[in-house]
């Protein structure tokens, strides 16, 4: 009974020395972890801004189908990112004030490209001939940045230029 303990003790001791695996102290670099960080391919605000950048280059090069199909794409990425910003930061609020500021933060700028996302969009509908699908998108963005931002300044003067609206508005002056 009394050599258990110690013959135990030896055996633990010896398998962790002696044992092929990573240890509990190393760790995988940031690159392979963090996944959906990264500036190409990941599930983030740049993720974002990379298929606003691809339907840009697709409108440049007379491919509006593509274009179309990149700002649709940025939309619902978009979409998704803010709400699961937004949860975030619920679930952490009086918890950790880090966290629900960062996510803010990151739901902010998602906020504004999916604003220019629409915003592109509905030019896209514009150049279409089809400004009845327009109309919708730069409605959304006015309510999602208001008229005192640059970009729901833009959308309520294209919702004028239509003849959505007729009324000009004057705080932006």
């Amino acid at each position: 009974m009394r050599c258990r303990l110690p013959m135990t003790a030896f055996a633990l001791t010896a398998s962790l020395i002696f044992a092929p695996g990573s240890s509990f102290a190393e760790s995988n670099s940031s690159s392979t972890l963090k996944v959906l960080a990264r500036e190409e391919g990941g599930f983030n605000v740049s993720a974002v801004q990379e298929l606003l950048d691809k339907g840009d280059e697709s409108v440049a090069r007379g491919d509006l189908v593509g274009a179309r199909e990149h700002f649709d794409k940025a939309r619902e990425v978009s979409k998704q990112l803010l709400s699961f910003y937004r949860d975030l930061s619920g679930a952490f609020r009086g918890l950790d004030a880090r966290i629900p500021r960062e996510m803010d933060s990151k739901g902010r700028r998602t906020l504004k490209l999916l604003a220019e996302a629409n915003l592109r969009l509905a030019a896209l509908f514009r150049r279409q001939n089809q400004p009845e699908i327009a109309v919708p998108l730069l409605v959304e963005v006015v309510r999602l940045t208001t008229p005192s931002q640059k970009e729901g300044q833009k959308a309520y003067q294209s919702l004028i230029e239509l003849g959505f609206v007729d009324t000009p508005y004057l705080g932006a002056r």
